[in-house]
């Protein structure tokens, strides 16, 4: 655990990426770095008309976590730990999934301009569940403008995460079923997902709990 400074969770929405970021960062008195979708100001409409919102809520959230990932480039952010809530390398996941024809090659070239040179993570902590429990979740969270996601929607997502992962090599990987972990209420349950980050031996893990 202590060579691990930089720590990505990730997983579609629902999966609680967020809420689990939170949960290691108190516990290993780390730097967080988030998410702020809220600041997004196309996201809600994207919901209404994916079609017509697609690009600007993407290139938004691009420039976004760009701007956040460049302290990361320099060397002395390694003096403390950082747990973030994205993978800079699954942005155009979402492009891959809304955005067609000239669209996408003009997200394409941008995000080749635009994605920083910072350093790859120490680990990546990839949340799955099925799409029944996404929605459930996503549901339970009450976000006004989260109400027009179909379960349609985040099966099509989940599905492309578990291909994207399938071949993402760039950082060791643990894959946790998180249908019945809550990292949240249960402090059981981070401890046994830190226990077996620290147990890692290999750079692709699987992690699942019976609860």
């Amino acid at each position: 655990m202590d060579k691990l400074r930089y720590i990505v969770v990730e997983g579609p929405i629902g999966a609680g990426k967020t809420s689990l970021a939170r949960k290691l960062g108190g516990r290993l008195s780390a730097e967080l770095m988030l998410e702020q979708p809220m600041d997004n100001p196309f996201l809600p409409r994207f919901y209404e008309d994916m079609a017509r919102f697609a690009l600007p809520t993407q290139l938004f959230f691009l420039f976004q976590r760009a701007k956040q990932l460049e302290p990361l480039a320099q060397l002395d952010m390694f003096s403390h730990v950082t747990v973030a809530d994205f993978l800079i390398d699954k942005d155009p996941l979402f492009a891959r999934i809304t955005l067609s024809g000239d669209e996408l090659a003009l997200y394409d070239r941008i995000f080749e301009t635009l994605k920083p040179q910072a350093p790859q993570p120490d680990l990546v902590i990839y949340l799955q569940a099925q799409p029944d429990t996404l929605m459930e979740r996503v549901r339970k969270r009450g976000v006004a403008f989260e109400r027009q996601v179909t379960e349609e929607y985040l099966a099509l997502l989940a599905e492309t995460y578990t291909r994207f992962f399938y071949h993402y090599t760039d950082a060791p990987v643990l894959i946790v079923n998180s249908e019945n972990m809550n990292f949240v209420e249960r402090e059981a349950d981070l401890d046994l997902l830190l226990q077996r980050i620290a147990g890692m031996r290999s750079r692709r893990e699987f992690f699942n709990s019976g609860g």
